[in-house]
């Protein structure tokens, strides 16, 4: 009951901030990683490195995120496996909706900028992305 408490007070506040519009959604593309983690009960988990960054492609109407592994020589590994989505608008808040063959799921997009956004699943972990900044070792 907690649980869904913290969701419904995020989802309120997101929706009376009006921090994300319709025109900030091609923001989304491009390679981001995991900064930090906010539990439902407002315990925080820093990530300083991540192993894998999401790569994600949205085209208006629908798109992918694909795990990609950044290697030093600045290019990425990746697998064939992307998870697709669509994302919905329904009184100001935009719903991202993921399905794979395996499972579905939906995560409110609560803010968006050039270099971050954060969503909260159904669970109500908060996700805070940073833009991924790929570093490059060439000799």
């Amino acid at each position: 009951m907690y649980r869904l408490l913290v969701l419904v007070c995020i989802l309120i506040c997101s929706g009376c901030s009006g921090t994300v519009s319709t025109d900030d959604l091609a923001k989304l593309n491009g390679y981001w990683e995991i900064e930090r983690v906010v539990f439902p009960d407002g315990n925080t988990k820093d990530y300083n490195i991540n192993t894998t960054v999401d790569y994600i492609e949205w085209d208006g109407s629908d798109g992918f995120r694909k795990k990609m592994s950044p290697k030093f020589d600045g290019t990425y590994e990746t697998s064939d496996d992307a998870e697709a989505f669509t994302i919905i608008e329904k009184d100001g808040l935009f719903t991202i909706n993921y399905k794979t063959e395996l499972s579905k799921w939906s995560e409110k997009l609560l803010a968006i900028d050039d270099e971050s956004f954060s969503v909260v699943n159904e669970a109500g972990l908060q996700y805070d992305y940073q833009r991924f900044e790929p570093i490059s070792i060439k000799e």
